[in-house]
């Protein structure tokens, strides 16, 4: 559906955070966005609170749902509570607690926790070039099929590279012909 951002929001408006404007006492029109509601579960009804599971897209605003749903019923809604528990591919069960973190870290075993950027780009294929097509990825260039490893089964979107040395190198994008460097990590 189309969404209002709400005015206590980080979106930013000519510059300005909308939120920072709303601290001002300043309204502003704000546009209409499209997010998804995949699914609402309803979780236990104690009138008049509501709990419930959302299943949305990025983007949705909870607190603005909230109020929207109390708008088409006539009755009004707000937000009492929210707990994020996914956000991608990341759920509660991923999280670490801050003292965790700091005892993991006093131990000098931080690293354990700190996952490798290119984890965060598993759902797309992986290239590897040729040792001839290391100082290209090394530079930043393009580079063309000729100059990696393996064929690429794709005809086009996202592809993972890695030098010859498996070294994580960017985010490339497949043309037709060659691959263009999207960003370089």
């Amino acid at each position: 559906y189309m969404q209002i951002p709400p005015m206590y929001s980080a979106l930013k408006v000519n510059g300005k955070k909308l939120c920072d404007l709303a601290r001002e006492g300043k309204t502003v029109e704000r546009q209409a966005r499209p997010v998804k509601i995949l699914t609402i579960d309803i979780l236990d009804v104690t009138l008049p609170r509501v709990r419930m599971r959302v299943h949305c897209s990025k983007g949705t605003y909870i607190r603005t749902l909230c109020n929207d749903i109390g708008e088409k019923l006539g009755c009004g809604g707000c937000m009492e509570e929210l707990l994020r528990t996914r956000v991608e591919r990341f759920g509660l069960t991923d999280a670490v607690k801050l003292d965790e973190v700091q005892k993991v870290m006093e131990e000098g075993n931080i690293e354990r926790l700190i996952l490798p950027v290119d984890r965060m780009f598993d759902q797309y294929p992986a290239a590897k070039t040729t040792p001839q097509g290391d100082l290209l990825v090394h530079n930043g260039n393009r580079i063309f099929p000729e100059l990696l490893q393996e064929e690429l089964k794709v005809d086009g979107g996202y592809v993972r590279v890695y030098d010859s040395r498996e070294t994580f190198i960017g985010l490339y994008e497949k043309k037709t012909d060659q691959m263009i460097p999207v960003k370089m990590f």
